[in-house]
């Protein structure tokens, strides 16, 4: 449990709103990026129902970023700056949710909704007695969204894995992305332990991450896939300390070559009008009953 209350942003240290930033910056980041990834299926899934769904999954990513970044903004950020002014090496998201989907298969949705959502669930649940009130006060809204988001995934990883054709298509995604979902937990500096020792997370970067491991690798298993393919070190051996994490990590700046087109791709209209500012189009939760 969180050992002290941090106090209000005017009243934080330089120390304590660098460690609330830090963690800010990832949690915000991974769900907008996750959620623009998304919308690439948009009227392209395999049912009319799937459409639905992934289209709703993204719109509660896009809501859950607004959250945080709402929570940055409390630092004088502004959204335009966040958003769509930012360079794309100031980006702090992991590199899976960047990736374009392999060659349109829908196997390759499934796959990474499931990965991300059970690590966003691992790492949610780490921030339900945070120190700073202004995360415990939205952190269980999100937590009942995401529930949805992953029993979803889960339903179509079981219909796919029904049959060969299903089982090669699933294998195929998870090889190509299960070492990017490792960047979830990939560290953002020596930040990293000021985020911890200040309580805001009751979990470390590598218990969550054993965790998530120790959570998708037996059930992606129970499906009939094999994980040693996915070129975890050590054939999974979770506390294992050299992990071997792609040369993209995303959360020190690096990112895949994809990133680059993303970011221009959701920028564009705003560069493209000439805009300075961005208009609101959602309430600010703190003005919200």
């Amino acid at each position: 449990m969180a050992t002290a209350t941090l106090g209000n942003p005017p009243d934080l240290s330089d120390r304590e709103r660098a460690a609330i930033e830090a963690l800010l910056f990832r949690l915000a980041d991974d769900e907008f990026v996750a959620a623009e990834r998304y919308t690439d299926w948009q009227v392209r899934s395999p049912t009319l129902e799937s459409d639905l769904a992934l289209s709703n999954i993204a719109q509660d990513e896009l809501g859950h970023a607004r959250l945080w970044y709402d929570l940055l903004e409390d630092f004088e950020h502004t959204e335009s700056a966040l958003i769509y002014e930012r360079a794309a090496g100031e980006w702090r998201h992991n590199t899976m949710s960047e990736l374009p989907f392999g060659e349109g298969d829908w196997a390759d949705a499934v796959v990474r909704t499931y990965l991300y959502d059970t690590a966003e669930a691992i790492r949610l649940e780490a921030l339900v007695e945070s120190a700073y009130p202004r995360i415990r006060d939205r952190v269980e809204k999100v937590i009942r969204e995401e529930d949805y988001h992953r029993q979803h995934a889960e339903s179509w990883l079981s219909r796919l894995a029904s049959d060969e054709e299903g089982q090669q298509r699933l294998q195929s995604a998870v090889d190509r992305l299960l070492p990017y979902g490792l960047t979830i937990f990939a560290p953002m500096g020596d930040v990293e332990a000021d985020i911890d020792d200040l309580g805001l997370r009751t979990e470390t970067l590598e218990s969550m991450r054993e965790t998530w491991l120790d959570t998708v690798v037996p059930h992606l298993e129970g499906l009939g896939l094999h994980v040693e393919d996915a070129q975890l070190p050590e054939q999974y051996d979770v506390h294992h300390e050299a992990m071997e994490l792609p040369d993209e990590l995303g959360r020190d700046g690096t990112h895949t070559d994809s990133w680059d087109e993303l970011l221009e791709e959701f920028t564009f209209a705003y560069r493209d009008l000439g805009r300075t500012t961005t208009t609101e189009i959602m309430a600010d939760p703190d003005d919200v009953e």
